[in-house]
Parts: structure tokens; C-alpha cells; sequence
């Protein structure tokens, strides 16, 4: 940012990192508009965010792609939006990793936005940026310094299609539940034992099976299991419970609740210990109110050639964090893919696209 030409960059003790243009001769009474990227990748260890090497493919010819030796194919049998990329220069892992474009695409897109806008001299207010450094894990932008920053509103670059506004977040929340046991002898088991694993399995049935992640899509809220681990004597499920209606999402920490209770009507207090923790709220309580962030961005993926789209996020990003904190902040996506596994992809023309609808949000004359 410092060789960009942007006014005060740094990184501040949390590991956040800032910089500024300021507004261009006769925009100063603009809105300041802050575009925000994370720094960090997913940290799952099966498909790590370290040693990426990524392949760079000229041309693509939207047909099935290896991924390096891993034994891994791109295909657009399993991903569709593979066909649209046909004649881009496609960027995908070598399968053994994640690409990192979340958010890496982001952070670049963004650099790139700004570096064009001061290289031909676009009018524009002032600008904030900031690159955060945990969204991948949790704490998300809990530090972020809004007073520093001095945005008016603010867009996280973040996401995937590139005609999409995300206004509406999932309600999050995760759960981890203990199961207590008793360990005898199996030959003498019977009216004695009580198998934990058993019981976290009997847990698990009583939570829909219909409304899992690989059952729902759109507005359709779920149960997710994503780790599970456990012994006669002891035993453990942890689960993201997630859902955009906020009166849904409360019913199913309850059924969580009455699960537990019924476990433990059963097999005795104590068998079954719920923790619940809310995680982020829908950030569509807040947007709501602030309509100006929205159609400023729908504007720019318009004037880009795009339809823009107001669509759900099934997940959530630093801006359902930073939106309820006071900074109204969308998310806008980068162009990439298949986030968070070995089949990330993104193409080059569609990064450029993704600046070219930055620079039209950033340029645009307020009003």
C-alpha cells in the first residue's frame, strides 16, 4: 500500500492492517467507503493453506482438468460454473491444498482497484482499506478499530459470483455436546454399561436429517456435524447450527436443548452436557437500514455489464460482525469457486471484472 501511494498504511498491534486514499479535489463531502479483505486461509489440515502450488491454465477448454498428481479432476460434471470459464486463464491447486483465493483474490482485487483508480486519475472520496487477520478462525473483525478506520459504510470482498450483493447472513452458533458413560466389563455389560458413543449416536437421530448442509440450500437453515469422537466411557459431537429467519434459528438450539433433555430422562442427569455459543447474527437487520450501501454496489455490477442480485450468503464474513457493531457492510465477491477444499479455482478475467466493479463503487458520484 506504502508503494501504491496510500496515506498512512500499517499494521496495528492486533495484526490488522490499514491504509487510506484520500478523496480526490471536490469529492471531500463523499461518503468515506471502506473495502475490507482477510488475510488468513482456511486451517484445515487435510487440505492445508501452505505449500500452494498453484496451476495456471491459459485458454481453458471447459472440459475435465487433473489436478496435478493427486489424482483429484476438475470437472464441470461436479461444478457447472466450470463451462463459463471456457477461454479464461484459470487458476486452480495442484489438489493437495486449498488455492487461498478466500481471500487472498479479495485482497488483490482490492489493491488492484485502488492501484488503477490513482493511475488514471479517477475522482473519488476517500477510501479506507483494511485487511483483518482471523475471519477464517472466529474472532473475525472483533478488534478492528471503526474509529480509525472512519467509514461511513464498507464492502467485504469475499465472496463468489461476481453479480451477487450478499445482504442477508446465516444466524450462527456452534455446540458441542459431551455424552458421559460407564465402562465395564462386556461380559458383565448387562444393566450396567451405558456406551457413550451409543448415546451420541442416538443424539444425532433426534436432530432432522433432512436439514443437514448437503440436504438444504438458499434460505434453508441446518444442522452441521463436524467433528465427532468418543469411547464407552466418554464420547463428543460438535456441530454449527446455522439459520437466516432468527425465530428458526432459536428453535433449533432449542430441539438441541430438548434432545439433551430427553437423553437425560433416559439414561440419567448428567448422561448429556449441551454447550451452546452464538457466533453472528444475520446481517440483515442491520442493511436494512442503510440502503445506500446496497444500491451503490448493485449500481456498480450493473454499470459492469453484470444483473445484479441480492442473494443470501450460506455462511458469514466479517461484515455480520462489523454491520452490528455500526459499519453497514455488504460483501461482494471475488469471482472465485469451491472455497475451502482441493477444487478452488478462480480465473484471471474474472478478477478483472471484480476491479472493475470495485472501481465503479469507488468512483461513483454520490447521490
Amino acid at each position: 500500500m506504502t508503494g501504491l501511494g496510500f496515506r498512512d498504511a500499517e499494521v496495528d498491534e492486533h495484526a490488522y492492517v490499514y491504509g487510506f486514499l484520500p478523496a480526490s479535489a471536490g469529492r471531500e463531502g463523499d461518503p468515506c467507503i471502506a473495502l475490507i479483505a482477510h488475510l488468513d486461509t482456511i486451517p484445515d489440515s487435510d487440505f492445508p493453506g501452505i505449500n500452494v502450488r498453484p496451476r495456471i491454465v491459459p485458454d481453458y477448454d471447459g472440459e475435465n482438468l487433473p489436478l496435478g498428481t493427486s489424482g483429484r479432476v476438475l470437472s464441470p460434471n461436479d461444478f457447472p460454473e466450470l463451462k463459463k470459464l471456457k477461454g479464461h486463464t484459470l487458476i486452480t491447486t495442484d489438489g493437495t491444498t486449498v488455492l487461498g483465493a478466500d481471500d487472498k483474490a479479495g485482497i488483490a482485487e482490492i489493491l488492484t482497484a485502488c492501484e488503477e483508480i490513482l493511475r488514471e486519475g479517477l475522482p473519488h472520496g476517500r477510501i479506507a482499506v483494511c485487511f483483518t487477520p482471523d475471519e477464517e478462525i472466529g474472532h473475525g473483525a472483533a478488534l478492528l478499530s471503526l474509529e480509525h478506520l472512519g467509514a461511513d459504510f464498507a464492502y467485504t470482498v469475499d465472496g463468489g459470483a461476481l453479480d451477487q450483493v450478499n445482504t442477508e447472513t446465516f444466524n450462527a452458533a456452534e455446540a458441542t455436546v459431551s455424552f458421559a458413560g460407564v465402562n465395564v466389563h462386556p461380559g458383565d455389560a448387562k444393566g450396567k454399561m451405558r456406551n457413550a458413543s451409543l448415546i451420541a449416536m442416538e443424539y444425532a437421530a433426534c436432530l432432522p436429517a433432512s436439514e443437514r448442509p448437503e440436504t438444504t440450500e438458499n434460505h434453508e437453515g441446518f444442522f452441521h456435524l463436524t467433528d465427532m469422537f468418543g469411547s464407552v466411557e466418554k464420547a463428543t459431537l460438535k456441530y454449527i447450527v446455522r439459520d437466516h429467519d432468527a425465530a428458526h434459528f432459536a428453535a433449533r438450539k432449542a430441539m438441541m436443548r430438548e434432545a439433551a433433555d430427553l437423553l437425560n430422562e433416559k439414561y440419567g442427569e448428567g448422561t448429556v452436557t449441551l454447550s451452546l455459543r452464538d457466533q453472528y447474527r444475520n446481517m440483515a437487520e442491520v442493511l436494512q437500514n442503510c440502503p445506500q450501501a446496497v444500491s451503490r454496489a448493485e449500481d456498480a455490477i450493473r454499470r459492469a455489464g453484470l444483473m445484479a442480485r441480492c442473494v443470501p450468503v450460506r455462511g458469514g464474513t466479517d461484515g455480520s460482525q462489523l454491520s452490528f457493531r455500526g459499519l453497514p457492510c455488504p460483501n461482494l465477491g471475488t469471482g472465485g469457486a469451491c472455497f475451502h477444499g482441493p477444487y478452488e479455482h478462480i480465473s484471471a478475467e474474472n478478477m478483472d471484472l471484480a476491479v472493475t466493479i470495485l472501481k465503479n463503487l469507488l468512483t461513483a458520484e454520490n447521490g
